[in-house]
């Protein structure tokens, strides 16, 4: 939160979950899942519009703060590992969501496809899996191995970046300067393309019936630095 919370603007978050919305074409009270819900930015408000939202997160911090946005009958966060999510909610949701490029991170790439495959399980025949993050394709047609930028807040963020093309990690070493203080940190994500992604679908019994350049309405290409993949889960 230290390193993210000043990029996020509550107008932007408006604004992508009306395009999630929009999207996902479900009447209110439909079931969502948000997998790897963090701080709960978009789950709330998925809420606020009328869902039924679970949401998922592994980490006890990032689920305290979004309990602290709100929670209730139609908004309910677990703690929990996506590769293996709660065998009570088998069929149980009209839609999965997984934003903000929270998929990768495991050492073994097959984990990934598990949790794709969790994702299936949980999905009512029908339903539908949304999962935006960084395209492959276009991170590296854009790649800058350093930049900074300053916050509106005036925090200071510099990244540097290394890219393993044999196991598509993407490395980052960020550190930040605001508040007083300079931290630093290093993580490592592994990037999909939308050809290997769709293919890990489909192997779960997913459909991906369209790509669009993240949230934007326009559509995919080889040049967008993020992509956002509609599937559907066959009946």
């Amino acid at each position: 939160m230290r390193e993210y919370e000043p990029l996020f603007d509550p107008v932007e978050d408006r604004r992508q979950v009306a395009r999630i919305i929009e999207l996902l074409g479900l009447p209110a009270g439909a079931r969502l899942l948000d997998l790897a819900c963090g701080q709960g930015r978009h789950a709330h408000l998925l809420a606020e519009a009328g869902f039924d939202v679970d949401g998922l997160d592994l980490s006890p911090d990032l689920l305290a703060l979004a309990r602290k946005r709100g929670s209730g009958a139609r908004l309910r966060y677990t703690r929990g590992d996506m590769r293996k999510l709660p065998a009570r909610w088998a069929g149980r949701f009209d839609a999965v969501v997984n934003l903000f490029t929270s998929f990768g991170f495991f050492a073994d790439a097959r984990d990934d496809a598990r949790v794709i495959r969790e994702c299936a399980r949980v999905l009512k025949p029908g339903g539908t899996m949304l999962w935006q993050g960084g395209s492959r394709d276009g991170v590296m047609a854009k790649f800058l191995a350093s930049d900074w930028w300053s916050t509106g807040d005036g925090t200071l963020i510099a990244q540097d970046r290394s890219f393993d093309p044999l196991t598509g990690f993407l490395t980052i070493t960020s550190t930040w300067q605001g508040r007083g203080a300079t931290e630093h940190r290093e993580h490592r994500i592994r990037l999909y393309t939308a050809t290997r992604l769709s293919e890990l679908m489909l192997d779960a019994g997913l459909v991906v019936e369209q790509a669009w350049d993240s949230f934007n309405d326009r559509p995919l290409t080889r040049r967008s630095s993020e992509m956002l993949l509609v599937a559907r889960r066959e009946g």
